[in-house]
Parts: C-alpha cells; sequence; structure tokens
C-alpha cells in the first residue's frame, strides 16, 4: 500500500512518498533534503508513526458495507454486467472518479440511491462485493470487524430482506472459516427514512440472526430527515433483548428537532458515531457514561461535516475526556481512506507518538459487540510490542 504524507510547510512544500511493504516495513522513495534540513527528522518521525498505525491498528466498528466498497470491485461487477447485457449504467470509475472524495451530504446519500444500489442488484454482485470488502479489510491488517448495513428488499432478482440478511451473513461465515486472522460480525441498521414497522422488523432479523452473526442495531441515514422519536419502541426493544446498540450523532449543526440527541441518549446507545455537533449541556452525560465513540477522521473532511481539516477535528476535543474513542473507515470506499491512513492521519495532526497510537487502538476493546472470548483475543493480540 502507498500513503502520501503531507508533512508541514516550512519542512517540505511537497509530497513524500512512502511505500509499506508487507514483509519490510516502509521504504521513502523520493526525498530530497539538501535545501530541506529538517526534513530528515520529519520524515524519520512521519515513518514511525506510520509504521506504528500500520500494525498497531486492528479494529473497525463503524464500517457501511456498501459504503466499504472500493471503486475496482464495483468497476469489476459494472463490467460483468455490461458483458451480460445486464445493466445501462455508466463506469463507475466514471461516476465516482479516482481522487473524488469530496461528496458532502447532498452528494453522498444519492450515490447510494441512484447508482450503487442498482449496480449492486443480485445474489451474484451481493455476494462478490461483500467478499470484496471483507478481503480489502484483511489486507489492511484488520483483526476484528464489525460491518453494518441496512437490509435492502431487491424484488427484481427476488431478494426479500432476510435474504439480504442471510447472504451477508453467510460470506462472513465463510471468510471467518477460512481467514483466521480477522473476526467479522454484522449489525443491522434502521434508516432514519423508516417507519415504525420496518425498524420494529429491523430488530427482529437482529434478533432471529443473532447467534449467526448479528451483534447489534444501528441508527444511520440522511440526517437532516426523520422523526427519531419514532423509533423509540424498537430501540427498547433491541435493549431487552440484550442487542447492543451504535447510533449516528449529531452530524449536522440543526437536527430536524432541537430534542434529537437527547432523545438518541435515551436509547442508551452503547456507542455513538461521528459526535461532532453536541451542545455542551450533553457532553458530561456521554463522558460519565463513557460512551464509544465512533470517529471517522476523513469522512468528516471530505464531507465537509466540519469546518477545517483534520487537525480541527473534534478528536482533539474528546481526547483524554474518558470515553473510549476507536478510529473508523465509515465508507472507505467513498472517502478512499483505510484505517492505517486514518490513523497516521491522527499521528500527523495531532502530534502522536507510538505508545499514544497503540494506548488509542487498544481502547476500543472492551467498546466492541462481540464476545468476551473476542476480546481477550483482542487483548492477547494488542498488547503484543
Amino acid at each position: 500500500m502507498c500513503l502520501f504524507w503531507r508533512l508541514s510547510a516550512e519542512d517540505l512544500p511537497k509530497i513524500v512518498r512512502i511505500t509499506a511493504d508487507s514483509s519490510t516495513g516502509l521504504v521513502i522513495n523520493e526525498i530530497e533534503t539538501a535545501e530541506h534540513p529538517r526534513l530528515l527528522d520529519s520524515v524519520t518521525s512521519a515513518v514511525s508513526n506510520f509504521a506504528t498505525s500500520r500494525y498497531c491498528i486492528n479494529i473497525v466498528l463503524h464500517a457501511h458495507l456498501s459504503g466499504s466498497i472500493s471503486r475496482q470491485c464495483l468497476h469489476e461487477v459494472w463490467r460483468t454486467k455490461v458483458e451480460k447485457g445486464e445493466t445501462s449504467l455508466q463506469d463507475p470509475l466514471i461516476e465516482m472518479p479516482l481522487g473524488k472524495y469530496d461528496y458532502d451530504l447532498e452528494t453522498f446519500f444519492p450515490l447510494f440511491s441512484r447508482y450503487i444500489y442498482a449496480l449492486c442488484n443480485d445474489l451474484p454482485s451481493l455476494i462478490y462485493t461483500t467478499n470484496s470488502v471483507l478481503k480489502d479489510f484483511a489486507a489492511d491488517g484488520v483483526v476484528y470487524l464489525e460491518l453494518r448495513t441496512t437490509p435492502r428488499a431487491i424484488p427484481s432478482a427476488g431478494i426479500t430482506k432476510e435474504l439480504y440478511v442471510q447472504t451477508i451473513l453467510n460470506c462472513i461465515t465463510d471468510f471467518n472459516d477460512s481467514n483466521l486472522s480477522m473476526k467479522t460480525y454484522l449489525i443491522l441498521s434502521i434508516d432514519r427514512r423508516n417507519d415504525p414497522e420496518t425498524a420494529m422488523a429491523v430488530v427482529d432479523l437482529a434478533e432471529k440472526y443473532r447467534n449467526q452473526g448479528v451483534v447489534g442495531i444501528d441508527l444511520c441515514g440522511d440526517p437532516s430527515v426523520g422523526d427519531i422519536s419514532i423509533f423509540e419502541p424498537a430501540f427498547k426493544k433491541a435493549r431487552e433483548l440484550g442487542l447492543k446498540i451504535t447510533i449516528h450523532f449529531g452530524e449536522v449543526p440543526q437536527p430536524p428537532a432541537p430534542t434529537e440527541l437527547r432523545t438518541l441518549l435515551s436509547y442508551e446507545p452503547n456507542r455513538i458515531g461521528h459526535v461532532i455537533n453536541v451542545p455542551e449541556d450533553l457532553r458530561p452525560e456521554i463522558e460519565s457514561k463513557k460512551i464509544g465513540l465512533e470517529l471517522c477522521l476523513s469522512c468528516n473532511v471530505h464531507a465537509k461535516m466540519i469546518t477545517g481539516t483534520y487537525g480541527d477535528h473534534h478528536f482533539g476535543w474528546w481526547r483524554g475526556k474518558g470515553c473510549p474513542i476507536i478510529l473508523c473507515t465509515d465508507d472507505v470506499g467513498v472517502f478512499g481512506s483505510n484505517l492505517s491512513n486514518e490513523y497516521a492521519l491522527i499521528a500527523e495532526h495531532f502530534k502522536l507518538d507510538r505508545q499514544t497510537i497503540c494506548d488509542l487502538a487498544r481502547s476500543g476493546i472492551e467498546s466492541i459487540f462481540g464476545t468476551e472470548e473476542d476480546k481477550q483475543r483482542l487483548r492477547d493480540t494488542m498488547w503484543k510490542e
């Protein structure tokens, strides 16, 4: 894999290319130090932090299945369908050009509804893309993954929501059996646009398949729409069933209802995602309950969900407040930053040393929705120096 690490302007007003090799670590390909006497120290620090991020990070807890499909994988699905005369969609590499990551909240959700879902609309494409996503996370050194997806019916292909869930779980089970380095579970998402009955059906599916790999419930979707108070019965039932809960939280400055965030906290989530626009009067409750925070840097920056850039991210505020912080990829297929790069960005912009990065990575262990056995495996794995 390659990381393009941007140093500070005073050290190097260019981009240094650092290549990670699976066996030997990192190789710096292009460095000119003659005109930049402080460059070598900066690059050495960058390499040290990136090496740590590459081999110390292990857990992804906030990753949407459809948003994690690489553009190359989508292109392969498209090419197969074109050859069979099964699609009139344009090439994903044209629809989503390589290097384009600036999808904001107005362009992000339509990308799925009008394109990705239309392309991945049958069992072969669902299986192919799910397997590709699993392989990509494993290749990035992830050892524990919680994928999330909204159960989706595809009537044209004879796919019910239950068959959709079964298909993904089958892929996960097969991958878990064949790849012992990464353990994967599934979280089922309720979309904010759903009605109460649909939300309850998601909980019922989660309960039915909890012994086959489903570990929790999520609330996601366009944060500018929907009355989330209608989901109270669904989340109450999920809690009563012992299902874990994670919720997209504080994504926009002005949610549809002024009491939304307090209502969401009343659902007693185990984790909350993004956590950007949180009023000061709610922060103490989050801190006192030590709710796990799923933070997604690249998504927040590219989608302009925060003001400024990486160094302005609210990671800096939440750090040290007592809540477990778990860096996550969110939609790596859209925003183009895998977990290794997320940690590299944190290390660069918040000046974190190796020990701090490793401590950050380990802090998410107690927030996983898996078993105690899974937690112990992660403790054993992630505390090895």
